[in-house]
């Protein structure tokens, strides 16, 4: 008989069919003659309860099961008289699969600390929690695809070996095939003939395909050697970096705010229970929140603004402001939530503060750069106008101290046909700790990479 998943089953309305279910026990009790199993096959936060009475074959090794065990069971789908659930499935027949040691299984039906389940991360999307969690990564996944798939971006896969810094920052994991104790490396002697390291971004390369094929996206993963163990930060994790040529920093905030209502919208219709789940056990009024920023225009404001909104409030912050400082979490989080009360998209961003790629405003001060800010996390989409000048972008990166011929093949978009362009770039876990209420990161990717921790 084919399997039904359990997600489907307790959307049945009709009862009376016979059905089979596969999945893990979640309790296993007996009251008199009866066992009652509570199992779970990750489709759905809900369990569907199995009612065994003895004259099933199995009896004897049901009533022996514990929690983890995985087993098989095909039956009659009834109404359930039971509170808190509408139907419940009568055993016929039963398989078990295989049996767990209760002594030794580290996941009992009890509240266990996410620190706790961070150690084993192999076990933990069998919890409640973190089965939510990743539904709703899944949805959130499938949304950034529907949404760029219905505006006629083209999904491009950029390489995640690179001899680029995009962001200029130097945080970057070196791949290489030498003897990592030899203390002179020739390079030209190393697989790739030069020094080669993992991604920070593509969005160099996805700026290349912009520049022929007019719109595209990427949605990969992306590597920082950024030393933070912080609840924000990541060493290995995903980004989306859409990028359009023929659209100005205009444009790209109007991409930006409805690609982020878009994706929550998606999750709020897709996963009721489980966002409904983190309404109630994680973060009260998220919910709330979040059909406030689908509902909100977002604000636009000038990082010059900003600036002086924060020194005229006369709040007191850990870091000082003033102008040409690199505005933190907690300026940020100030002008969303206490400020202005929705989210709000900053631009002009001081030059010195920005990477070379972005467009220089006529005061030679500033850049078309963008950061979008929410509530409850700050900063979640940073992005810019991209400098299209050939002139103004050799400028820049001998500024910056940038070897022109690292980046020839870069430059040679401005130099053949150049275009306004611009781009951003979503980090996905921050998006789905934004869209849950997760309070770390590491709970809402599947094996965290932090400084000291490669376990899995």
């Amino acid at each position: 008989m084919k399997r039904e998943r359990i997600k489907h089953v307790l959307s049945i309305v009709e009862t009376g069919s016979s059905i089979t279910v596969k999945g893990w026990v979640r309790t296993c009790r007996k009251v008199k003659d009866l066992i009652f199993i509570e199992i779970n096959d990750g489709s759905d936060i809900e369990s569907l309860q199995v009612v065994v009475e003895p004259k099933i074959e199995a009896y004897k090794q049901l009533a022996e099961l514990t929690t983890g065990s995985s087993l098989s069971v095909t039956g009659t789908l009834v109404e359930s008289p039971a509170a808190g659930q509408r139907v419940e499935l009568n055993a016929e027949e039963a398989e078990i699969y295989g049996l767990t040691d209760a002594s030794a299984y580290p996941l009992q039906k009890k509240r266990h600390s996410f620190e706790f389940l961070r150690e084993i991360a192999h076990l933990r999307p069998r919890t409640n929690t973190f089965g939510a969690v990743f539904r709703v990564r899944n949805s959130l996944a499938h949304a950034v695809h529907s949404f760029f798939q219905q505006r006629e971006f083209l999904y491009v896969n950029t390489p995640i070996i690179t001899a680029n810094d995009c962001e200029g920052a130097g945080e970057l994991f070196h791949v290489t095939t030498l003897d990592p104790l030899k203390q002179n490396k020739d390079y030209g002697d190393d697989f790739f003939g030069k020094k080669a390291s993992l991604t920070v971004s593509g969005q160099l390369e996805g700026e290349l395909f912009a520049t022929a094929l007019d719109r595209i996206y990427t949605f990969g993963p992306t590597f920082r050697a950024e030393n933070s163990n912080t609840s924000r930060h990541l060493a290995e994790f995903w980004m989306v970096e859409p990028e359009a040529a023929f659209n100005d920093i205009n444009d790209n905030m109007d991409l930006a705010e409805d690609f982020l209502k878009h994706i929550i919208l998606s999750v709020l219709d897709e996963c009721p229970k489980d966002m409904d789940f983190f309404d109630k056990r994680i973060k009260p009024g998220l919910i709330k929140n979040l059909e406030k920023i689908v509902s909100s225009k977002f604000e636009r404001m000038t990082y010059t603004e900003a600036v002086k909104t924060l020194i005229d409030s006369k709040e007191k912050f850990n870091f000082k402001v003033e102008w040409g400082c690199d505005l933190q979490s907690e300026h940020e989080r100030f002008l969303v939530e206490k400020k202005i009360g929705s989210p709000v998209i900053l631009t002009d961003y001081p030059r010195t503060l920005k990477p070379f790629y972005m467009y220089c405003n006529s005061d030679s001060k500033t850049v078309r750069g963008m950061d979008v800010l929410v509530p409850g996390v700050g900063e979640i989409i940073g992005g810019s106008e991209r400098e299209y000048r050939l002139d103004l972008l050799l400028d820049r990166m001998k500024e910056l101290n940038l070897n022109e011929e690292d980046y020839d093949w870069y430059i040679d978009t401005r130099r053949f046909g150049t275009v306004p362009h611009s781009g951003f770039g979503l980090g996905f876990e921050r998006a789905v700790q934004f869209v849950t209420g997760m309070e770390n990161i590491r709970d809402v990717i599947p094996f965290a990479r932090t400084p000291k921790n490669l376990k899995f």
